[in-house]
């Protein structure tokens, strides 16, 4: 029996976020949180709209999730992702205390993984979900961008 609540399940959650973003003309990357199989917050690149560098999906999931529950840390939650973090991203996520990070398409450019950042030391990992539909929409979203200029 499959269980309605997987990584899969999340992910897709994730890809709408990144959806939106794309909509806006963003970077196309989502973002959501989960705790006990219930979404708690959603993000998406948000750095044109905002004019801020920081303004990455998972910083504004993350703000949302500590909002929601009231405290800085998120030992208990999931970040679902469509892009491996970056650095900025994975070091919020270590003062997050964040208890896993699911991740979609890999960023061999600027992810965490290339740059050697350091997660908490009790932050599961685990890349590659859907990574092909991850992945797609963000070489949409680039393929699109150079066509118009």
């Amino acid at each position: 029996m499959i269980q309605p609540f997987d990584d899969t399940y999340f992910m897709k959650r994730a890809l709408v976020e990144a959806e939106n973003a794309f909509d806006k003309g963003e970077v196309p990357v989502g973002a959501v949180i989960v705790s006990g199989d219930k979404i708690i917050a959603r993000g998406h690149n948000l750095t044109e709209a905002l004019n801020d560098v920081t303004a990455h999906a998972e910083m504004q999931a993350f703000t949302a999730a500590a909002d929601f529950l009231g405290g800085k840390y998120l030992k208990d939650c999931t970040l679902y992702v469509t892009l491996e973090p970056c650095q900025m991203c994975a070091g919020a996520s270590y003062w997050t205390q964040i208890g896993r990070i699911v991740y979609g398409a890999s960023d061999t450019l600027r992810g965490f993984e290339k740059c050697k950042t350091v997660l908490h030391p009790k932050t599961v990992i685990t890349g590659g979900v859907m990574k092909e539909e991850c992945s797609k929409i963000l070489k949409r979203f680039f393929i699109e961008k150079r066509n118009l200029n």
